[in-house]
């Protein structure tokens, strides 16, 4: 079973942050999340094993983002996004 990991915050719908640890604009995007207090959860890609990451890969972030780059965030399930977006992010969740 795969362990997201939850932020509490303010509930500004569901928002899930896939990334991976050693990423700087994943660690800006928590940052970023952290500092407008909102609620989220997150997956680090990299901690996961390799089945765990492929599933996660194949089933879930290619759906937002085919090429696969991170961080990728995905609101609601309706809206992505893709990379590191501080107005973006202020925009949707601020």
């Amino acid at each position: 079973m795969i362990e997201w990991k939850h932020i509490e915050g303010k509930n500004k719908g569901k928002v899930r942050l896939y990334a991976l640890s050693t990423c700087v604009w994943c660690k800006k995007t928590k940052k970023l999340l952290d500092q407008l207090g909102v609620a989220y959860d997150h997956l680090d890609i990299d901690l996961l094993s390799d089945a765990e990451s492929d599933k996660i890969e194949a089933e879930e972030v290619k759906k937002w983002n085919p090429k696969l780059n991170y961080p990728t965030m995905v609101v609601n399930d309706s809206k992505a996004i893709v990379g590191y977006s501080e107005d973006e992010v202020k925009k949707l969740l601020g």
